[in-house]
């Protein structure tokens, strides 16, 4: 994926989730009989600005794209013609000034919905939760999962394909579960119910490849170490490496397995290593020295080359899942609940310490999440699209002044106090929500940072 196409798939999104929250606003703010002055997709300098509609509205693109607003008539932000008065949102009722703000963040609610909807009824074709040999001394050593077990359940929720346990099995660690039940059949088709004990998952096994850190990997098939690509300018390439290559040893280690040599490589970054060969019926030597990356805040080593695949046994591990458009809108709502509250219960347990901020994201991370799920297709894109609509619409909802929900929180006072807070109140609690804000942030940027920059 090339830096630019990452950059046009980030902007679409941000683009897309900024308008509906926008629009949320707009609509029910015109439903309520106040005049906007102003449709804003970026902040600072308007790039292209336009009057439209018989309130001759502004509709603007902005220079710095990271937000939005919605501009009202209020009379606390300049006068007002007496004639217009009553379209002005300060003089609206309480009640309809909360639809009005709690319109954006619902927009970006609905907008998740539609397009799991939609993910839902195109269909995902993906992996089956088949599980490959269990890490040594972890849950899933500990619950006896086997080489070839396919996950069917968890805790009597159906599971069709590795997302779904994922995101079962991650809700249950973050509850620190000490007995979340695992059901599995076998190739012999002989069902089993295992026990996984969750509750030793630390704060940091939550970032990164969770289903690693507790021991599950996924299947894969034997796959014999012969070349099937060697990627141009990669150190494979540079030490003469070919196609139909098969490597019989490493450094005098036997490689039997295409798994052996992956492992052998990525523990070895930037070290010189001896490779015996075997070419058109000849053993030769070749020597290489893996080209150092970054992958999860760590360093490891690639050659840059990719095995032959048995795409018969490959076939066998794939699953299509899809459902008509009445089920689809179903677990649409479904997964829109609870995927939001499980993002509210990971906020409260950064709050408290239980989960590592380092999973807080910036828009660096959402960009490079943006391109990878672009690259990988239009569902994939659809599933990214959700899932940062719903993120931004419980970051929205959040009690913190200067956003939706510290408004929100503002008019919840104003009911229970009988009269709103006053002008002064209102400023320091701004004050106090953009430095908050502003430190999430810089926080957020810096995880960006060390996420690419580990050193």
């Amino acid at each position: 994926m090339t830096f630019l196409s990452t950059i046009i798939a980030f902007v679409a999104a941000l683009g897309l989730l900024i308008v509906f929250h926008e629009f949320g606003h707009f609509l029910v703010a015109r439903w309520c009989g106040v005049k906007v002055l102003r449709f804003s997709i970026g902040f600072g300098q308007p790039l292209l600005r336009k009057r439209w509609g018989k309130d001759q509205t502004e509709w603007v693109i902005a220079a710095f794209p990271l937000g939005g607003y919605v501009k009202m008539l209020d009379e606390r932000e300049g006068s007002v013609a007496p004639e217009e008065l009553s379209r002005s949102f300060n003089r609206k009722p309480v009640a309809r000034r909360f639809a009005i703000v709690a319109a954006g963040p619902i927009a970006n609610f609905l907008l998740a919905i539609v397009l799991y909807w939609l993910l839902f009824i195109l269909g995902v074709t993906t992996m089956k939760p088949v599980v490959g040999t269990a890490v040594p001394a972890t849950a899933a050593a500990f619950a006896g999962f086997e080489r070839g077990d396919t996950i069917t359940r968890i805790d009597n929720e159906p599971v069709a394909t590795w997302q779904d346990a994922r995101w079962l099995l991650l809700s249950h660690a973050v509850e620190r579960s000490p007995a979340v039940a695992v059901e599995t059949v076998d190739a012999s088709g002989l069902t089993t119910l295992r026990k996984m004990d969750l509750s030793g998952v630390s704060a940091d096994d939550l970032d990164g490849d969770f289903l690693k850190k507790i021991g599950l990997t996924t299947f894969q098939p034997a796959v014999k170490p012969v070349i099937s690509s060697v990627a141009p300018d990669s150190s494979g390439s540079r030490a003469g490496l070919l196609t139909g290559d098969e490597i019989l040893t490493v450094n005098g280690s036997k490689i039997a397995l295409w798994e052996d040599l992956v492992e052998k490589i990525r523990t070895s970054p930037g070290t010189r290593l001896m490779l015996e060969v075997r070419r058109a019926g000849q053993v030769m030597g070749v020597e290489v020295i893996p080209d150092t990356v970054s992958e999860g805040g760590k360093k490891i080593g690639k050659i840059g080359i990719g095995p032959q695949i048995d795409h018969d046994e490959l076939e066998k591990l794939l699953v299509e899942v899809s459902y008509p458009a009445g089920t689809a809108i179903v677990k649409a709502i479904g997964k829109t609940w609870e995927t939001s509250v499980f993002t509210l219960k990971m906020l409260g347990k950064m709050v408290v310490g239980e989960v590592s901020w380092k999973n807080v994201s910036g828009p660096i991370t959402i960009a490079d999440y943006a391109g990878k799920s672009a690259q990988m297709g239009l569902s994939p894109y659809l599933g990214f699209l959700a899932l940062i609509s719903i993120s931004l619409g419980v970051l929205n909802l959040l009690p913190i002044p200067v956003l939706d929900g510290g408004h929100l929180m503002y008019y919840v006072i104003e009911i229970l106090r009988g009269r709103p807070l006053s002008p002064e109140a209102i400023e320091t609690g701004q004050r106090v929500g953009m430095m908050l804000l502003f430190a999430l942030m810089a926080f957020a940027i810096y995880n960006d940072i060390s996420r690419f920059i580990p050193s």
